[in-house]
């Protein structure tokens, strides 16, 4: 505070350096007000192939700007020969391609990180799978006539905040290899699911980037200027690292590392989420993905990883960048148990056992744990049901 009267006078006084929770520090009140704003895919949504709207993961790091299409222009520009604006009208107008994307949040599974990385406190449910439409990005670069000494491609959006003292624009680049790459698939896309994008999801134009984690899909899209020079803004440079030290330098944040989740079996107790099952067969279901290639294989263990045993594997060939199905039939015994999931990917990459820590809670595909609890015993009638002063008000 450098006001007179206490008050802030610049914005590195209302905004906080990256840092890593204390040993006895809880999830703070502003994480919380994080968690409020953002959402993740209820698991239960697994079952769906394409993820509804409402369902999908959501991370906005400022606000949602004014989305209304009216005056939206998308500029084209920098190293190139014939810069282009367009409206988005316009863009609807050339031709299009669908894709099936499974998109997740770069910092998926933080919160469970120790120390814990101070920020969205994901679990592991910021993932989701849309059919995006929209104008290929290679083919948008490709009528500008992109000059022989461009290097990266950066993406502005129009969500404007704070971020570690820095006022700035969302902002990401990508290598000129991959944006200008067809069989990249990047979109430039207009609608999700057969509809106009959501304001949530980047009404009314947004990047779309297959194989990579959410930081690269920059929403709310209006300028793509081609570089002669690397991209080193705050979005590229400063978040988004792999590092474990804070003047660490670090490794870039790009390719979704493999990860397989189950639709928790069962039904789920309130606060703990725990999960209740019969005694007997038990069909286990869910998805698993990974931008390193086709997931080629997914196990399951009921005592937290000690014993494996292999899933049937439903692949989707028309969907390349889609999350794969799987399932498989558990044997269920009375007892509490811990069911366990991992993928592997064509890469020979496996999801391990224990968290992969670094500052910024990256890429944390910590193997998924589902508390069950195998009884025959029926749960009891509700004892209050007819008493209304039998019990204090239900939560919520």
């Amino acid at each position: 505070m450098d006001g007179r009267d206490g008050s802030a006078s610049g914005v590195g006084d209302i905004s906080a350096p990256g840092r890593v929770a204390g040993p006895d520090e809880g999830v703070s009140a502003q994480e919380l007000a994080l968690a409020a704003r953002n959402h993740g895919l209820p698991l239960e949504a697994l079952r769906y192939d394409v993820t509804p709207p409402g369902l999908h993961y959501v991370l906005v790091h400022y606000d949602i700007p004014d989305t209304t299409p009216d005056g939206w222009r998308l500029t084209v520009g920098g190293r190139v020969r014939r810069p282009l604006v367009l409206d988005p009208a316009a863009l609807r107008a050339l031709p299009s391609a669908t894709h099936r994307v499974t998109l997740e949040c770069a910092g998926n599974g933080r919160a469970r990180l120790t120390p814990r990385p101070v920020s969205q406190p994901w679990l592991a449910e910021a993932v989701g799978t849309a059919d995006w439409t929209g104008v290929p990005l290679a083919a948008l670069l490709a009528e500008t006539g992109i000059t022989e000494d461009a290097v990266e491609v950066v993406f502005t959006g129009a969500d404007h905040g704070v971020e570690r003292g820095v006022e700035q624009d969302y902002r990401r680049s990508l290598p000129l290899a991959t944006a200008a790459d067809p069989a990249r698939d990047v979109l430039v896309a207009y609608a999700m699911n057969g509809a106009p994008l959501p304001p949530q999801h980047g009404s009314p134009l947004r990047l779309v980037v297959p194989g990579w984690y959410g930081m690269a899909h920059v929403k709310w899209l209006t300028d793509i200027t081609v570089t002669d020079t690397p991209y080193t803004g705050f979005q590229q440079s400063v978040a988004y690292r792999l590092r474990q030290a804070a003047d660490d330098p670090g490794e870039p944040v790009t390719l979704i590392a493999p990860r397989a989740l189950m639709v928790p079996p069962g039904f789920p107790d309130f606060m703990s989420r725990t999960r209740v099952v019969r005694p007997g067969p038990v069909t286990l279901v869910g998805r698993a993905w990974s931008g390193h290639g086709p997931v080629t294989r997914v196990e399951v263990s009921e005592d937290g990883g000690a014993v494996w045993t292999g899933a049937e594997l439903l692949p989707d060939p028309a969907h390349p960048w889609a999350w794969t199905a799987w399932r498989a039939t558990w044997t269920a015994t009375p007892g509490l148990r811990h069911l366990t999931v991992r993928a592997t990917d064509a890469a020979g990459h496996v999801q391990p056992l224990v968290a992969p820590w670094n500052r910024g809670g990256f890429a944390n595909n910590l193997v998924q744990r589902v508390e069950v609890l195998c009884t025959a015993e029926p749960t009891a009638a509700d004892p209050y049901a007819g008493d209304p002063h039998a019990a204090e008000p239900p939560p919520g």
